[in-house]
């Protein structure tokens, strides 16, 4: 089953609960999908491996051939190419890499390269499988290194996969072919309002999700409420801890103090396993 962990915004809690839930289970993958700020491996205390290096496959136009005659520039919807009367400019940050230049080009001008944006980590922590991946600094598109990541997703376990904040691009291929969304929020007006986003999101996919409600007793009971009025499934509630936050400053996972936690994550998988139907 693969369960993603997602939220409306940043700071809610969403790797406190995907790292917490991983290490409750037996026979899990973690993957940290929140590529432009990873941290799941900071509660992990394991050193990452690179295993591999992240390429979009991007034009390279011979201009010995090039006739600037626009039909590339024409085609690309994300103005990644440009013509003018005598040259023909690329802008690499902006390609998709789908590979449509190449095409219809008449001139068999534009070959495919490879370009590196990102790269992929591994770590084997105490018979977790962890996988984390990390776009380079300065490029804009996090969902092909997102991709990528996935592709080492292992169907044999149960897959949980900490997604990066918001509502955009990232976090749709993050949940795109999850099983069941478990959204992280707070008790505060702006953890209801992005709450409400990321529902939306999850409702529009056709997704199963339900919500937990983290540093809970920090605020008011408007998520609760809401969720009530939405016939949303609350399924945990985290406290306002004192001891919680003591272990998080020093990266440590509650649940590796606090075992009654790591009952309690079981008993959240069972429940979500139940009404997956798996």
């Amino acid at each position: 089953m693969r369960i993603a962990v997602a939220s409306g915004k940043g700071g809610t809690g969403k790797t406190t609960v995907a790292v917490n839930l991983a290490l409750s289970l037996d026979n899990v993958q973690l993957i940290d999908c929140d590529v432009e700020n990873p941290n799941g491996h900071l509660f992990l205390g394991k050193e990452l491996e690179e295993a591999e290096s992240v390429n979009l496959t991007v034009p390279l136009i011979d201009k010995g051939k090039c006739t600037n005659c626009g039909k590339c520039a024409e085609f690309c919807r994300y103005n990644a190419l440009v013509t003018f009367k005598q040259d023909t400019l690329f802008f690499p940050e902006m390609c998709h890499g789908c590979g449509g230049c190449t095409l219809v080009c008449p001139e068999e001008a534009i070959a495919e390269v490879p370009r590196p944006i990102g790269r992929i980590y591994h770590a084997d922590v105490g018979g977790m499988d962890f996988w984390s991946g990390l776009l380079n600094i300065g490029e804009p598109m996090a969902t092909p290194v997102i991709k990528r990541l996935k592709s080492h997703i292992d169907a044999s376990r149960t897959v949980i996969m900490d997604s990066p904040p918001g509502t955009a691009c990232p976090v749709i291929e993050t949940m795109s072919d999850a099983d069941y969304v478990i959204l992280v929020t707070e008790p505060t007006p702006f953890g209801l309002h992005d709450l409400k986003l990321a529902i939306e999101v999850a409702r529009l996919m056709g997704l199963r999700f339900g919500v937990i409600v983290n540093r809970m007793g920090s605020g008011d009971d408007r998520v609760q409420r809401h969720c009530s009025e939405q016939n949303i499934r609350l399924l945990m509630e985290i406290p306002q801890s004192q001891e919680i936050a003591e272990l998080y400053s020093k990266g440590i996972p509650f649940v590796r103090e606090m075992p009654e936690w790591k009952a309690k994550f079981r008993d959240l998988h069972a429940r979500i396993t139940k009404e997956v139907g798996r």
